[in-house]
């Protein structure tokens, strides 16, 4: 009975070893599972975090302008004052707070010295969220509009400033507020391989815009830059042989510093081209002019965009910008020599140009 009891454990122990092993198999091909699936989770996510982040300092090719970071520092302090913090957390729900980056405008630094937003006066310290609301708002409806509201005339304008620019092979090209792109799509071509082209704007949305429309197009020749116009913060002295700017000057804040800056990264012998729409120079024109921007405007924004107040403010903005002749005693003013202006439609827009000596 004994013999036959032995015999029975024998047989029974290697099962219980061979169960314990599979056992041990299937938890070990389990864990090494679930760390391949974390580990392909994370780098799901950094490559999701890449594609939608701009350009970054490590990222730039040498010899370039120095990127500006995308994402700022939270300013709410949890101990402050909490009326403080619930100001704060209303104005960060109006505006994407990377587009308020390096703002030269404070209550400290401006205290109560105010700026027109359109028709309406609002303090300097202001106005950059402000705008950056407005183009938050119209960013995926941009283009269309652009093309509904000038008849696609906008993309003659673009073309013949383009004429203008004398853009050649292996030139550095700086386009500020330059959103969806257009110009700097053309420079891409234009400047090759050998050549670069920065598409910096203040607004995260135009510039997420802009940056999937050029990389679909196939432009890798570009880097997309979060910047401020009127300090060009990110970029060094004498870093470009082109810089534009295109229906972006009338939205900053203080034009006289933003035209100083883009002299500052210009190199000798630069050229600065500005186009932006100006002073019709035919009367019944103007007239016309005026009557279509503050009806149809707000109203093709009310449809189109579902945004009639933002169609109201670029209305407004355009007649609140200098003429053709004030705007180029403005750029002499910043250092720019041998400047000129082109009309065109009969001055409802206007090429400027100025040279760095």
């Amino acid at each position: 009975m004994t013999d036959n009891t032995n015999r029975a454990a024998n047989t029974h122990e290697p099962s219980k070893q061979a169960e314990l092993q599979d056992s041990l198999v299937k938890e070990s091909i389990r864990h090494n599972q679930d760390i391949t699936a974390q580990a392909q989770a994370r780098q799901t996510d950094a490559q999701r975090s890449q594609h939608h982040d701009f350009t970054q300092v490590q990222d730039l090719p040498t010899g370039t302008p120095q990127g500006q970071q995308t994402t700022m520092p939270n300013t709410i302090n949890d101990s402050a004052d909490p009326s403080a913090a619930q100001a704060q957390t209303a104005k960060q729900t109006l505006f994407n707070q990377r587009d308020d980056i390096n703002n030269p405008h404070t209550p400290e630094t401006d205290g109560n010295e105010q700026t027109h937003f359109g028709y309406k006066t609002v303090n300097k310290a202001e106005k950059q969220a402000r705008v950056a609301d407005v183009f938050t708002s119209v960013a995926k409806k941009y283009d269309i509009m652009n093309d509904l509201m000038s008849f696609g005339i906008h993309r003659l304008w673009k073309r013949y400033a383009i004429s203008l620019s004398g853009v050649r092979a292996g030139q550095q090209v700086l386009d500020i507020a330059g959103g969806t792109g257009d110009l700097a799509k053309v420079f891409s071509r234009e400047v090759g391989r050998n050549g670069h082209v920065v598409l910096s704007d203040i607004n995260a949305a135009m510039l997420e815009v802009g940056r999937e429309r050029l990389i679909n197009a196939g432009c890798n020749n570009v880097d997309f830059v979060l910047a401020n116009a009127e300090t060009l913060a990110p970029f060094d002295d004498e870093s470009f042989d082109l810089v534009t700017i295109s229906f972006g000057l009338r939205n900053v804040t203080d034009k006289d510093a933003a035209l100083r800056a883009m002299y500052r990264v210009l190199k000798p012998g630069g050229r600065l081209l500005i186009l932006e729409f100006s002073k019709p120079v035919f009367e019944p024109l103007s007239k016309a002019y005026d009557l279509y921007s503050f009806t149809a405007l707000p109203m093709m924004g009310k449809l189109i965009a579902n945004d009639s107040e933002s169609y109201q403010y670029l209305a407004e903005s355009i007649r609140m910008h200098p003429d053709q002749q004030t705007l180029k005693q403005m750029m002499q003013q910043a250092g720019f020599e041998n400047c000129d202006y082109h009309n065109l439609t009969a001055g409802i827009v206007a090429v400027h140009r100025g040279f760095k000596a």
